[in-house]
């Protein structure tokens, strides 16, 4: 999938923050000792597995922040599958400028690929239903940005960036509030007309609850087996924007689609995915 890039400006303190953590006090001093400062170089970023790739317009940005004169071809495109042994970008220019930035550009590359394939793979599970995968807010502090757009470039969907972006009602909130009812009521009441709203039900009991009082706009069923599922969209028919959360995985993404949940949202995507291996080969 080509998405558009994200601002520079989004993702220089990322980049920055890796860098001046990675370089500490002194900088790089066993590439300062031991390589030449005129030096030049190309090196080939590489795929070890077959992959979704995302990252790399941070990667680039690593090595650009690092050292402007660097020249950098990217060959595989963010959101686009690589094979094992792909090159997905060279970088050209001093040796010692390649080495200082090469392990937070393959920090990032390596795990927001790891992203983007995690999330693929669901997707695949889905094909044939409407049900669309989509993340949480279940991500690495500080990354959020960067590992919903490898969510993207996976082909699933986004959920809230932040607690001020919709109204979503969780089994807390109904606990301290006083129920299903008096959530509801309160959000009717207080709720700006441009803010979604979504609430979290466990049972069919409180879904029928939902749809007696209105207010919300989606419903989010919280770890139904499928054939509660099932049960829940034919009571919603249509009333409502229905998501599926809870043991999601590869094994059983699929019966979860074919309820007709209209979303499926993991955490897993975010905080449970494996870096894919890429390496940095002079």
């Amino acid at each position: 999938m080509t998405l558009p890039a994200l601002p520079d400006m989004i993702l220089e303190p990322l980049v920055r923050s890796a860098l001046i953590e990675d370089l500490g006090a002194y900088g790089d001093i066993t590439t300062q000792t031991v390589i030449a400062p005129d030096v030049t170089y190309a090196a080939r970023l590489n795929a070890r597995e077959d992959a979704v790739v995302s990252g790399l317009q941070v990667a680039a940005m690593a090595f650009r922040m690092f050292d402007p004169s660097l020249k950098i071809a990217t060959l595989i495109e963010d959101g686009q599958r690589c094979t094992k042994g792909d090159t997905l970008m060279e970088i050209t220019g001093k040796a010692a400028s390649i080495l200082s930035a090469e392990r937070v550009a393959l920090n990032f590359a390596g795990r927001l690929s790891g992203v983007a394939t995690a999330t693929a793979a669901l997707v695949a599970e889905t094909r044939g239903t409407k049900a669309r995968i989509t993340c949480t807010r279940k991500t690495t502090p500080g990354l959020r940005i960067v590992e919903k757009q490898a969510v993207l470039h996976g082909g699933g969907f986004n959920h809230r960036f932040s607690l001020s972006d919709a109204i979503l009602i969780k089994d807390n909130h109904i606990a301290a509030a006083g129920g299903v009812r008096a959530v509801l009521e309160a959000t009717k009441a207080r709720a700006s007309h441009m803010m979604k709203i979504e609430i979290e039900v466990d049972t069919l009991e409180q879904l029928a609850e939902v749809l007696d009082v209105g207010g919300a706009d989606a419903v989010l069923l919280d770890n139904m087996p499928p054939d509660i599922l099932a049960k829940a969209v034919t009571l919603v028919d249509g009333r409502l924007i229905t998501e599926a959360s809870g043991n999601v995985t590869r094994d059983t993404v699929a019966a979860i689609a074919a309820t007709g949940v209209d979303f499926i949202s993991s955490g897993a995507l975010t905080h449970s995915y494996r870096t894919v291996d890429l390496g940095l080969d002079f």
